[in-house]
């Protein structure tokens, strides 16, 4: 299976929330280091590092597919 036909397949339940909660954190993390005002430098380590998890777990969450056939095979087996 190659990259374009896996990100044209469902994503499962559990994996579009992952996806979402990726998406809000990677947005937090990027309005405060964005922000207009001086923050303490831990605030700033912080929201680096939910910006690159959040990134991570969306781009992860995002690749993963529901291949119910496969499952439903095995499963007879």
């Amino acid at each position: 299976m190659n990259l374009k036909e896996r990100y044209k397949k469902p994503t499962p339940p559990f994996f579009r929330k992952l996806r979402n909660i990726g998406i809000a954190l990677a947005t937090a993390g990027g309005v405060i280091i964005a922000a207009p005002i001086s923050l303490p430098a831990a605030v700033i380590t912080v929201a680096t590092y939910m910006t690159v998890a959040g990134t991570v777990a969306t781009a992860v969450s995002q690749a993963v597919v529901s291949d119910k056939k496969k499952n439903q095979e095995e499963i007879i087996e």
